[in-house]
């Protein structure tokens, strides 16, 4: 049980974290080819995907919600706990890719 959990948990980080960078790389990539700042292309892309790299990583918005509903009323705390550990690793997946693409921005800037 602990193996599969961490697992997930290793994995959602990666996911979020690998949206934010790679969508943000993409973008400055592009934004080369149309002759503007990369770094302020990067920048603002890994902030607008913060949020959809947490919903990749944990497979949809209303799936999770639901199960986490369900659950919580059935009075099961424990996959409730599960998923927001989940939701938890996934921000920080995401938090940790923004803030490398920053890290880079600013070196270019």
């Amino acid at each position: 049980m602990l193996n599969s959990l961490l697992t997930k948990a290793i994995i959602d980080f990666l996911i979020a974290f690998g949206v934010v960078v790679g969508g943000s790389l993409l973008a400055g990539i592009g934004s080369v080819l149309v002759l503007a700042s990369p770094a302020a292309y990067m920048l603002e892309t890994a902030t607008k995907l913060k949020i959809w790299a947490i919903v990749a990583a944990v497979g949809g918005t209303i799936d999770p919600m639901r199960y986490i509903e369900s659950n919580m009323l059935e009075g099961h705390l424990s996959p409730v706990a599960i998923q927001i550990f989940y939701i938890i690793c996934s921000f920080l997946g995401a938090h940790v890719g923004t803030e490398l693409v920053k890290a880079i921005c600013k070196g270019a800037s």
